[in-house]
């Protein structure tokens, strides 16, 4: 799971993005306020702030760097473009890769003792 988080004056706004699943959500003030799969390179979410203030996401990975990289916009202005990088991708792959490994030599060793 990779994690944007950014705050305005009294929001706090995050995108949350599987990068197995294809779930991506947009919370604000820790209540959802959008959801949609995806998997392709870019996706887009508009959402209002507490203000009332459009606010919108742009997530897509560059193609030069592999990083993957959000925008976000308030009122149609660019406010901040927040970066991750390949390592956080592999990180998360990694982790999820290892509980399904776990789960699946556990669920083995139980047909192993029935």
């Amino acid at each position: 799971m990779i994690s944007f988080k950014y705050h305005f004056n009294q929001d706090l706004v995050e995108l949350q993005a599987s990068n197995w699943i294809g779930l991506e959500q947009v919370f604000v003030n820790g209540k959802r306020v959008s959801r949609k799969l995806n998997f392709g390179p870019k996706s887009e979410h508009e959402v209002q702030l507490h203000s009332g203030d459009p606010c919108k996401f742009q997530l897509f990975i560059d193609p030069n760097s592999e990083q993957m990289i959000c925008r976000i916009y308030k009122q149609n202005r660019l406010i901040t473009s927040i970066k991750q990088g390949k390592e956080n991708l592999m990180q998360s792959r990694l982790l999820l890769q290892s509980v399904i490994i776990v789960m699946a030599v556990s669920s083995l060793g139980m047909l192993l003792v029935v």
